[in-house]
């Protein structure tokens, strides 16, 4: 359809979407709630009023760092650090604050999420006790397990929507599509962190991967806006993960077997956990099962 937008919400955000962009001439924009729920959360630990913490953020879906955090004019940094040390707040976001302390940033993802895209945390089993034991901050199999359930409440409360037994309250969330298509249609112009093809906007990442950044929205689309140069070890995490997921997508596109498992073997957890041998094996293994929603690779 003439000047249609296609927005992606789904998961793997970068990989689909740089796939996305290598099949279509259609705009696309990945979208995820990481960067405005994180910043929010910045501003809780903090506890400072959300409208009055200045911040830039910038790298890739789930792995975006915030470079800078101000308040009135002061660097916010060195008071993090202070107020989140002890247990309350590294049993709420252990490999978060844990890394800060190393890194020298916050990250946007949530501790669980962002164990996977890093080889710190999840290789051994006293790592994973430690950082990675519960819930949403990395559980072995929290989502496998408790997916059936949220799916059977989630079909229950659609048909109590649809029977009158519950109340449908309209409420705007903290997702961007809605945003996005009011500024569209009706040019109001807003700012959305959106995941889009790197073209310069951020120097020293690879110019043809996906990267978050903030992008202006209004009547001509989704504008990303240039950012400038990460800190480089930042970067450097950065790139090891967009060197996956751009095998892995070339894999799909070309079906390409050999260059799906080569794509498994740089991702940096599974590097770190397993040797090239256990990766072909682990890989021929979940080829087969999965290989009915894939396709053949050859």
């Amino acid at each position: 359809a003439p000047n249609s937008l296609i927005l992606n919400y789904t998961n793997p955000m970068s990989a689909i979407t740089l796939a996305t962009t290598k099949v279509t001439e259609i705009p696309v924009v990945g979208l995820c709630h990481s960067v405005q729920g994180s910043s929010r959360q910045l501003a809780e630990y903090l506890e400072i009023p959300y409208e009055e913490l200045k911040w830039d953020c910038a790298g890739i879906n789930h792995m975006a760092w915030f470079t800078t955090l101000e308040h009135n004019g002061k660097d916010m940094y060195p008071i993090l650090k202070e107020k989140t040390k002890g247990p309350k707040f590294t049993a709420r976001d252990p490999v978060r604050l844990d890394a800060l302390n190393y890194l020298g940033y916050f990250v946007t993802e949530s501790s669980g999420h962002f164990s996977e895209y890093i080889p710190y945390y999840r290789k051994r089993q006293d790592l994973i006790d430690a950082h990675c034991s519960t819930g949403y901050n990395g559980a072995t199999g929290f989502y496998a397990k408790n997916w059936p359930l949220w799916r059977r409440r989630t079909d229950q409360l659609i048909k109590d929507l649809a029977a009158g037994k519950e109340e449908l309250i309209i409420k705007r969330s903290n997702e961007y599509a809605a945003l996005i298509i009011e500024a569209v249609l009706k040019d109001e112009p807003a700012v959305i962190y959106g995941n889009v093809l790197n073209t310069g906007l951020i120097e020293n990442l690879p110019k043809d991967g996906i990267v978050e950044v903030a992008c202006l929205v209004d009547q001509n689309g989704v504008s990303p806006t240039y950012f400038g140069r990460l800190p480089e070890h930042l970067a450097a995490l950065n790139k090891s993960n967009m060197s996956f997921f751009d095998l892995a997508v070339n894999a799909f596109l070309e079906k390409d077997r050999e260059m799906a498992m080569r794509a498994l073997m740089v991702d940096p957890l599974t590097a770190a956990v397993c040797s090239l041998a256990e990766i072909r094996d682990m890989f021929n293994e979940l080829y087969e099962a999965e290989k009915d929603y894939i396709g053949e690779l050859k």
